[in-house]
């Protein structure tokens, strides 16, 4: 990517200069000439999962340049790599997960004020058990037509984690960081099911949030999750795509459910900088959230007309590095389950459809009652704590800025934006409990779940207890 993006950005400079020179006539103003950039190169970074689709396709389809910018993008070994590049400035900016800015800036883990203007999608991940856990399950599924009747529920998995946990087995899982998406919505489809996953608090087993668990947790890398579960080590996982269609392919595993019947239209990931970062080069900021949404706009115009040719850029090595055909499977509206047994699932992938790219501080304050639900957030808050902390990390303000830019040098239309929205979404009541969430009114939410923290309770190396 370096020496094209090297010519590139001669290219760019000289088309540019040629322009201004001939005042660019009958044409409208260049956007990277209405923003006087404080920072031109750039160097982004991602984890090799399909949801880090706006980034290859702002760099391949030349958005980025369109605004001036000249990017490198850099695949990360892990999560806690990635957000220390953007904490210590050797990356401008990452595809993150949505936990990992509120996170940061609440000091659970790495302390960083860590900000987004920008959500890079909706849904895209699922829950994979091993064949023979599913083999175990499978007794317990609903049946229709010969084919389970879907949404499974975790509940057709309590009786394997019951055996298990009565031959005196530790019931293994793996989520890929415990900020992630994937932690808290495997950690909903247990406790949906009646199955505890455990809490995080103080001590060894806190620190990975397994105290009073029925199901040990784990970290594992995104890319690694197939190979794990082959090897025996975890009976099941919850990733992003392409790893669980991965396990289908390879036959050692089968998907039982995804996000999208977990929580319909969830958020997922975020383009994350810091907080210094974005005051610093705040024009630059402008620009790559304006090309980030025409990326976005991209993967989904013409109900997905261009996935097949975003599922070629992103098999090859410097970004995903799947099989096209793996990725498929997935991004172009479809899913398979049990081997054969493919579904469709238009909006599995959502990177624009929905607002999906608008920063709403409801998704922000969804990540914060679930880390105070399993204890990584150790005492009650009261409501106004989670609004404030939505509000010093997710910025629609510059997000609708730049909406506005891209409105007007008609690239985008008016509609596919939230105007006048106050940053919450309506209350959403498709979760596959049934309950219903509103963000105005997190304390409400969290009393509602049957497993979880309440707000007189705390978690010890022994377990949960009321607050003195």
């Amino acid at each position: 990517m370096g020496q094209t993006n090297l010519l590139n950005r001669i290219v760019k400079k000289f088309s540019a200069a040629t322009c201004a020179i001939a005042l660019c006539a009958g044409s409208s103003v260049l956007s990277a000439e209405e923003l006087e950039l404080e920072k031109d190169e750039l160097t982004f970074g991602f984890i090799k999962l399909t949801d880090m689709a706006p980034l290859a396709i702002a760099y391949e389809q030349g958005f980025f340049e369109d605004e001036g910018l000249f990017v490198t993008l850099e695949a990360q070994a892990n999560w806690k790599v990635l957000l220390d590049g953007v904490i210590d400035g050797k990356l401008d900016g990452a595809h993150m997960l949505a936990g990992q800015p509120l996170g940061a800036t609440i000091g659970y883990g790495t302390k960083a004020h860590i900000i987004t203007a920008f959500s890079m999608d909706l849904n895209g991940n699922g829950i994979t058990v091993s064949n023979d856990i599913w083999k175990q399950m499978k007794p317990h599924v609903p049946m229709k037509n010969g084919k389970p009747v879907h949404p499974i529920s975790a509940s057709a998995l309590k009786p394997v984690v019951d055996k298990y946990k009565s031959e005196g087995k530790a019931f293994n899982m793996g989520m890929v960081f415990p900020v992630s998406t994937h932690n808290y919505e495997l950690r909903y489809w247990l406790a949906a099911g009646g199955i505890q996953p455990g809490y995080y608090g103080p001590g060894a087993s806190g620190t990975v949030g397994q105290i009073a668990g029925e199901t040990l947790l784990s970290v594992t890398p995104p890319p690694q999750m197939p190979a794990t579960l082959e090897a025996g080590t975890i009976y099941g996982y919850c990733v992003g795509e392409p790893w669980n269609q991965q396990a289908v392919f390879k036959g050692i595993g089968v998907p039982v459910i995804t996000d999208y019947e977990i929580w319909k239209n969830n958020p997922e990931k975020v383009f994350g900088v810091s907080n210094g970062w974005a005051e610093k080069y705040p024009n630059t900021h402008l620009a790559v959230v304006k090309a980030l949404i025409r990326a976005a706009q991209w993967l989904d115009e013409n109900n997905n007309v261009n996935r097949e040719e975003a599922v070629k850029i992103l098999s090859k090595p410097i970004y995903v590095g799947a099989d096209a055909e793996v990725i498929a499977n997935s991004m172009t509206g479809t899913f398979e389950y049990e081997k054969g047994d493919v579904r469709e699932v238009p909006d599995f992938n959502v990177f624009y459809r929905y607002y999906a790219t608008y920063p709403f501080y409801s998704d922000a304050i969804w990540y914060l009652t679930q880390m105070r639900r399993w204890g990584q957030i150790a005492d009650h808050k009261p409501d106004s704590w989670y609004h404030d902390i939505a509000k010093k990390v997710y910025k629609p303000e510059i997000y609708m800025q730049a909406a506005e830019m891209l409105i007007k040098e008609k690239k985008v239309k008016k509609e596919d934006f939230p105007f006048g929205t106050d940053g919450y979404r309506p209350p959403q009541t498709e979760f596959i409990d049934s309950i219903t969430y509103d963000g105005k009114k997190p304390n409400e939410y969290l009393a509602k779940l049957p497993i979880g923290l309440k707000a007189d309770e705390i978690v010890t190396a022994k377990g949960v207890s009321k607050k003195k």
